[in-house]
């Protein structure tokens, strides 16, 4: 049987009346990326979340069908404290805390119960290192989080992410709200966390996805028209409705 990293089975979602996922079953192979594409309210955002719990915190919402992480029930075998040590969100805009650049990184390991302030300081550095970040702060770790660019805050967000050390990392739309050297950075260090993480990213940049994953899967109106390794989707998909939309005739 394959193992997938995560998996949804018949996964279905409602916020009150209005269903936003609808049957999806999907598994995300192990140490690779894989992109999330299709036009606004699709419902690609809506499943991302549902792999963190994020939606347990909207009024109304229902959900139903099964999420798995290594093949344990994420609403089930699993509560949200452990759960989000073994899988880490970047959100779409950089939300560093208004703490030093340290103590960004710090926190969760501290949240975590980390006392060692060796350990702290030696994870607190490999986190940066991960993330690309290490040789333009590590001269300044006491200055504040909020004086670094946008792009740099948001690999400071990634480095806090990957300090407690998780095994999936979900990314929101992470360089949507970045210049385009920013965005660069962080795809070449997309592509680089693979190696050690599981990364499943949305997208709205279909360049991007072309560029970084290596799976691709296309939502449409809550349901998933198409899933398959990232070359196939965009240049010979099977559906139609792939076919126009990453051709540009609509969304």
């Amino acid at each position: 049987m394959i193992m997938f990293k995560l998996e949804t089975i018949n996964a279905n979602l409602w916020y009150g009346d209005k269903q936003a996922l609808k049957d999806i079953s999907i598994g995300i192979d192990p140490f690779t990326v894989t992109a999330f594409i299709g036009p606004s309210g699709c419902g690609k955002s809506t499943l991302l979340r549902c792999f963190s719990r994020m939606n347990d915190l909207i009024e109304n919402t229902v959900i139903k069908g099964q999420f798995l992480l290594d093949r344990d029930d994420i609403y089930a075998d699993l509560d949200v404290y452990e759960l989000r040590k073994k899988i880490g969100m970047v959100f779409q805009k950089p939300n560093p805390f208004p703490k030093t650049i340290f103590d960004n990184v710090a926190y969760g390991l501290r949240i975590v119960g980390e006392k060692n302030k060796t350990v702290i300081k030696d994870k607190v550095e490999l986190s940066l290192k991960n993330a690309a970040l290490w040789d333009e702060v590590n001269g300044i770790l006491n200055k504040s989080a909020l004086s670094l660019s946008g792009g740099q805050q948001q690999r400071l967000c990634i480095a806090r992410t990957l300090a407690i050390e998780p095994t999936v990392v979900l990314m929101d739309e992470p360089a949507s709200a970045l210049d385009p050297i920013s965005t660069a950075k962080i795809e070449d260090l997309v592509y680089e966390l693979k190696k050690k993480f599981t990364i499943v990213i949305v997208t709205h940049n279909m360049q991007q996805a072309a560029r970084i994953s290596n799976k691709t899967a296309f939502f449409y109106l809550g349901e998933l028209i198409e899933y398959d390794n990232t070359d196939k989707i965009f240049t010979n998909p099977e559906k139609e409705r792939t076919r126009n939309y990453v051709t540009g005739r609509f969304g």
